[in-house]
Parts: structure tokens; C-alpha cells; sequence
């Protein structure tokens, strides 16, 4: 039954009241329309987007490519190429920082088999497929070190420093013209330092 004046007037109630209930009621009613075509048009827009769900279905199963991709094509082709340009940009980071640990492992080798210091530049220079062939096993460390110290003993000798070391004549004790002591009475220590001032 609606809710009218005449219904209201029959049940006994007040003229005033029956103004303020019909405006409350009118106030209600319009709400509950502006909700129903809300919802109205999201039912519209859910059947859309239901048909074109089935649409897109039945091109992929026909073999044809996604609407939906077609539509954002660009976006998508744009969205590859930077997750491309990242991954490269990674690839070769990774890639210069395994180079110079090998490089430092090389270097450290060379080092190692006695090269001269003066030398070890110019042959890292020339070393590259050597550098590359260096592995490390899961601790770090360089794998076949010993083998590749060897090869390099082997390859480059006439860059590796031998140095004999000979202990002073204990027996013939040095002479020279100490300014404050006689040489030839000194220690060992004493007798270093007298060399690298120069009076040995």
C-alpha cells in the first residue's frame, strides 16, 4: 500500500506530523532511486564487460591474439623493452664485476710467481683469454691457482725476479769509516742501519 496523505490522515495522525513524514518518505524514495540507477548502470557496465570476457575467449581459442593486447600493444611493447634495458643493464654489471675479479685474481697470481711489479701491467694487457679461463670455486677462491702460477712461470720467466739472499760475513766482519763507531765491531742490526745511511 502506498504511503499517501489520505493513509495517513485515516490512522489518526497529525496534519503537521503527516507533512514531516511525507517529506522524510519522499527523501528516502529518491535516495533509493539515485541507488538504483547506480547500480543500474553497473549492471550495464558488468554485462559489457561480460560480453567482451567472451569475446576475447573466443578469439583466443580461435588462435587470434587478445583484444586486449592489440588495445595496449604499445603499453606492453614499451613495458618489454625497459624490463629488456634493465635486465641488459644488470647482465652487464654482473658481468664487469666477475671480469675484475678475475682480473684481481690474475694480478695477485702474477704477483704471487714473482713478476716484476714494472711488468705485471703491460702482460694484464695482453692476457685477456687467460684472465677469462680464471674460475672460482663456491668459497671464492681461485680454482687451480698452483697450475696457473706454474704457466705463468713457464711463460713469462724472463719477468720473474730471483734475488739470492746471503746473510754478512760474520767471520770478516765489514770495515768502513763509521763516524761514530767502527764498523767492524757492529751487530747485525747495527750493520743494516749503517747501510742504509750509506757507511757500508
Amino acid at each position: 500500500m502506498a504511503l499517501t496523505r489520505k493513509f495517513l490522515a485515516a490512522m489518526g495522525i497529525e496534519e503537521d506530523k503527516i507533512d514531516e513524514i511525507i517529506s522524510a518518505h519522499s527523501e528516502t524514495v529518491t535516495g533509493l532511486k539515485g541507488e538504483i540507477d547506480k547500480f543500474k548502470a553497473e549492471a550495464e557496465k558488468a554485462t559489457t564487460l561480460e560480453k567482451e570476457l567472451a569475446d576475447a575467449k573466443k578469439s583466443l581459442d580461435a588462435g587470434d591474439k587478445s583484444p586486449y593486447k592489440v588495445k595496449y600493444e604499445a603499453a606492453i611493447e614499451e613495458k618489454e623493452a625497459l624490463q629488456k634495458q634493465f635486465d641488459d643493464y644488470k647482465a652487464d654489471i654482473e658481468a664487469k664485476k666477475t671480469l675484475r675479479s678475475k682480473q684481481d685474481a690474475y694480478r695477485a697470481i702474477l704477483k704471487d710467481a714473482g713478476v716484476s711489479e714494472k711488468r705485471i701491467d703491460s702482460i694484464m694487457k695482453i692476457s685477456d683469454e687467460q684472465i677469462a679461463k680464471i674460475e672460482f670455486d663456491e668459497a671464492g677462491a681461485t680454482k687451480d691457482a698452483e697450475a696457473i702460477k706454474k704457466a705463468i712461470s713457464e711463460e713469462w720467466a724472463d719477468f720473474i725476479q730471483t734475488t739470492d739472499k746471503k746473510g754478512a760475513q760474520t767471520a770478516t766482519p765489514p770495515s768502513g769509516t763509521g763516524s761514530e763507531k767502527d764498523l767492524g765491531t757492529l751487530n747485525m742490526a747495527d750493520y743494516i742501519a749503517a747501510r742504509k745511511k750509506g757507511q757500508v
